[in-house]
């Protein structure tokens, strides 16, 4: 079994992250993506995951998603508590590559 990649989501466009998602799961091996992020980037980060489901990909499992909060120096010296998140998409076992269907009202 082949180690996920990971990948750190910021505050660039969605689609961006979108593509490196895709690529990640197009490499030889890939069964596995994980999306990492940090404050306000969490509502990117799931943005990604379900454009990825829902437009892109089919044959994924539902991701498992993993919250917590982190402690950091805040610019003042004190200290920040800042959310973190971590979602994990698998291929489901058995899934061909295929492109997600489209819905009857885009077609």
């Amino acid at each position: 079994m082949t180690e996920d990649s990971i990948i750190y989501i910021g505050s660039k466009p969605v689609m961006t992250y979108v593509m490196a998602v895709l690529t990640a799961f197009n490499q030889k091996g890939a069964d596995g993506v994980v999306l990492k992020a940090r404050g306000q980037a969490i509502s990117t980060a799931v943005d990604v995951a379900e454009v990825c489901r829902n437009r892109f990909i089919s044959g994924l499992s539902k991701p498992e998603i993993e919250i917590g909060t982190e402690e950091l120096e805040g610019q003042d010296g004190g200290k920040r508590n800042v959310s973190t998140i971590a979602i994990s998409m698998r291929k489901e076992e058995g899934e061909a590559k295929k492109p997600a269907k489209k819905k009857k009202d885009e077609e």
